[in-house]
């Protein structure tokens, strides 16, 4: 008899995500008991936003994102790329990284 192991580890941190979390209809874990779990572990971080969607039950957005865009604006980034490859009993981690860019700045300061 042989085996093959594929091995691979890293450190991570508690929430196991930075950016956004999406919750799925049927997922194992309810959008109440999740929303409650960050409040204990890291309290004020995460705005969770209800979505019309077949799949998705919310989504949990870092409010360090929602600075910086808005959450309309996100959500809709996230219906159109990421909403379809989602499953109803799926979680799903998302990093979301945001760069802001300004043409010119014309002006006094």
């Amino acid at each position: 008899m042989k085996y093959s192991v594929q091995l691979s580890f890293e450190e991570i941190g508690l929430p196991p995500f930075e950016d956004i979390l999406i919750l799925g209809k049927k997922s194992s874990q309810g959008k109440i008991g999740v929303f409650k779990s960050f409040e204990f572990l890291i309290p004020n971080e995460f705005e969770v936003f209800e979505v019309e969607d077949m799949n998705v039950e919310a989504v949990f957005i870092n409010k360090k994102i929602l600075k910086k865009m808005n959450r309309d604006r996100i959500i809709k980034v996230l219906q159109k790329k990421v909403f379809p490859f989602i499953s109803d009993n799926e979680i799903l981690k998302v990093n979301f990284k945001l760069k802001i860019f300004y043409d010119a700045i014309e002006g006094e300061f």
